[in-house]
């Protein structure tokens, strides 16, 4: 299956800088390897962000205008038989791209591997950045206004998957509890082990769906293997256990229609070392894609 490598240069989603360096570095590291095809969608660089903390619609208008060309991008991609590996970017540029999926395939699942459950809304959110509602608004759950530029279905709750959270704000354990969605922690993992939490989580994904969308956030390594994301949270992955969750996601690449990798920021990456942990999801992620 031919693919098409969809760089999402914004970190409109966040107060903090640096994600939306993160395309081009990736795409040039994988220069010699990809042969297939590649664009960059960069951000207004006029841009002033907010960063006010009383902020809770943080550059709203900016982001919803960004993802709308993301999404027609991604959308047309879909449309044409190929298959779109999008690079972040923070990680409301998944709003856009599990939308343009969920608009060319109808029915669809979703996968969310992040230590953050990205489920709050605008009566809830404390740091107002619209990343944290990211998973929310793809489930249309009382923000799906960051969706507004969609005129298709949004991903039903019940094939909704988090994978690895280690934090749940307060303020988000009512919204994961009555969305209907299936969150397993970090602390899941190290019980059941991957595979059985991979195994699982496709399941409840691909339960009568026509795809399954998988989101990845690298903010599950830990940051003592790699400190090169926007908010890092302590207990994370090893390098090791991030690539078996990869091996076991393209066990079932048959099932997948579309995939993100997010949150790699450069200007906090220590010695580059999210930065080949990246690369080396995105070598291996191409690789079984185009098998298909």
């Amino acid at each position: 299956m031919k693919t098409i490598l969809i760089g999402a240069a914004s970190d409109l989603g966040i107060h903090i800088d640096g994600a939306r360096l993160a395309p081009k570095m990736l795409l040039n590291d994988l220069a010699s390897f990809y042969q297939g095809e590649s664009i960059i969608l960069e951000q207004d660089n006029s841009i002033i962000k907010s960063r006010t903390l009383a902020d809770k619609r943080k550059n709203q208008v900016e982001l919803q205008r960004y993802n709308e060309n993301l999404y027609k991008t991604v959308k047309k991609y879909l449309e044409e038989g190929y298959f779109p590996i999008t690079v972040g970017g923070d990680h409301s540029i998944s709003i856009a791209t599990a939308l343009a999926n969920s608009k060319k395939n109808e029915n669809i699942g979703m996968i969310w591997l992040d230590a953050h459950a990205d489920y709050s809304t605008f009566s809830t959110t404390e740091s107002g950045n619209l990343n944290t509602l990211s998973l929310a608004a793809i489930n249309n759950y009382k923000c799906g206004e960051l969706g507004s530029f969609h005129d298709g279905n949004f991903i039903p709750t019940k094939n909704t998957v988090v994978i690895g959270v280690n934090k749940i704000a307060p303020w988000e354990k009512e919204n994961v509890k009555y969305s209907g969605i299936t969150v397993f922690t970090m602390e899941d993992i190290k019980k059941q082990g991957i595979e059985a939490i991979m195994n699982q989580a496709f399941a409840i994904a691909s339960e009568k769906t026509n795809g399954i969308h998988i989101s990845y956030d690298l903010d599950l390594l830990s940051p003592k293997v790699a400190t090169g994301v926007s908010i890092p949270e302590e207990n994370g992955l090893t390098e090791e256990e991030t690539m078996e969750i990869i091996t076991n996601i393209l066990k079932q690449v048959d099932k997948i229609t579309a995939f993100d990798l997010v949150e790699l920021n450069p200007t906090r990456d220590l010695n580059r070392k999210a930065e080949q942990v990246a690369v080396n999801i995105l070598a291996k992620t191409i690789m079984a894609i185009e098998k298909k």
